[in-house]
Parts: C-alpha cells; structure tokens; sequence
C-alpha cells in the first residue's frame, strides 16, 4: 500500500493542491475474446483534476472481484465541446492478483489505452495480449464538478 501511496504522489504533484474537476463513475467492463469468465460488473469511483495533462485516482471492484486502485494520466488528443478523444496510462492495484499480468510491480500492473467522452459517457479501451483477453473496454458516467 506505501507503493501506492507513493505513486499517487508522484502522478499528483500540483494538481492535488485543487479541488478536482470531474467525477466519474466506472460501471462495468466488457473482456473480448475472454478465455475465462471476469466479473464485469465493476463499480468504481474516479476523481480527475483536468489540466494540460489529466491525473485520476480512484477505487473499484475489478475483475478478479477484489478491491482495487488506480492512479492515471490523460492526455485528450482531440476535443470538442461535449466530447474528447485520448490516450491514457495507468498503474493498477490488483490485490493478489499480480501474477494473472504479464508485466506487473507485485501486484501493481501498468495500464495503457484510448478513452474517449461524449456527454456524460465515457469509455476505455485497453488491449490485451491475446492470451486470456484480446482487449477490454470499460464504461462508465461522467460529469464536470463546476
């Protein structure tokens, strides 16, 4: 837990000392080409500061069905008044689950991917190695905090 800890204070330098900017609401998950059964119904929490550069924290239930945390940075390519195109890249906790990932600190596993908003909905698209899942799209609700 100080690992995270540390991260989020790395990824949050100046952005935390203001209130954040958005909250979002993780609903669930779609695993295409799964070869094993995820839990994809996964509520979660995210708050973004948004800035040149878009830093998130937030907590969820993943699809190993545990509790875990995220710390990301957005970057929104191209944007609209009511909607926005980006990539993104994020350190996931999956308590015990580390070892499922191909790549992972213990069971701190680095995320990568495209995101996009059109209105109060958002979507990630996070590709996956082919091995138990082609790629993973999560949804959820979003809305600015004025």
């Amino acid at each position: 837990m100080r690992l995270v800890a540390l991260l989020l204070m790395l990824l949050l330098p100046s952005a935390a000392l203001a209130g954040p900017d958005r909250v979002s609401i993780l609903l669930g998950s779609e695993h295409f080409d799964a070869t094993q059964e995820f839990q994809e119904f996964n509520p979660g929490i995210f708050l973004t500061w948004e800035r040149k550069l878009d830093y998130s924290i937030g907590v969820y239930y993943n699809s190993y069905e545990e509790v875990g945390a995220l710390a990301a940075v957005g970057y929104d390519i191209w944007e609209g008044q009511n909607w926005a195109l980006g990539v993104f890249g994020a350190l996931a906790l999956y308590p015990g689950d580390g070892d499922r990932f191909d790549v992972s600190i213990g069971d701190v596993v680095p995320l990568a991917g495209l995101q996009g908003r059109y209105g109060n909905v958002f979507a990630q698209l996070i590709p996956g190695n082919g091995q138990t899942t082609d790629a993973v799209l999560a949804v959820g609700l979003t809305f600015a905090l004025d």
